[in-house]
């Protein structure tokens, strides 16, 4: 019983990561349950014994990232003896994720969309709070910046850290990840500064 589970669990989670590159090169309406069956080597009707819809296979993939975003950007605030080594930790790890993961930001992107009420909404939820964590830890080293302000950089930050689906393929992973850290460091530097 526990086995099956745990394979069950193993294959949706398959055919979600699958999903996350179809959808990335081809957009959700470009690809079909069929091209998702093909991409885990089952029929396109067998997604159904895991998954009730398209919609939900993209429901649950930008739930399942946006909950893990946030879990990990919290573990490591948490972790860090103070302020900067949070920020720090936050930029390099977020940095990895957006040069690794650059079909789930697409994803993200181009297809929040397409996902149903309530769980848009959800995701929505998950952002805000990831945002929040951002901008608590830019509070703690600039107290006295305008919260509004904080939370512009953050976002603005995360139009450059996201631009990784375009903008790092010249370049090799390490130099880009460099790259991205310079630039976004100064321009949360440049927010938290009056």
């Amino acid at each position: 019983m526990v086995a099956e589970r745990v394979r069950r669990g193993l294959r949706r989670e398959e055919i979600v990561t699958a999903a996350a590159g179809l959808f990335a090169r081809h957009g959700f309406h470009g690809v079909s349950i069929g091209d998702i069956g093909s991409a885990v080597g089952m029929s396109g009707p067998g997604i159904y014994r895991h998954f009730p819809s398209k919609e939900a296979v993209l429901s649950e993939m930008l739930i399942g990232i946006s909950e893990q975003l946030l879990d990990q950007g919290s573990r490591r605030v948490i972790a860090a003896p103070d302020a900067p080594a949070a920020l720090d930790a936050l930029l390099r790890w977020y940095i990895d994720f957006a040069l690794s993961e650059a079909a789930l930001i697409s994803v993200q992107h181009q297809e929040l969309a397409n996902v149903p009420e309530p769980a848009r909404r959800q995701i929505r939820r998950l952002q805000r709070l990831f945002v929040e964590e951002w901008v608590t830890v830019l509070s703690e080293l600039s107290p006295d910046a305008p919260q509004t302000r904080l939370r512009g950089a953050v976002h603005a930050t995360f139009g450059l850290l996201n631009s990784t689906p375009h903008s790092a393929s010249e370049l090799p992973a390490q130099d880009m990840a460099g790259l991205l850290y310079t630039m976004a460091s100064a321009a949360l530097a440049a927010a938290a500064a009056e």
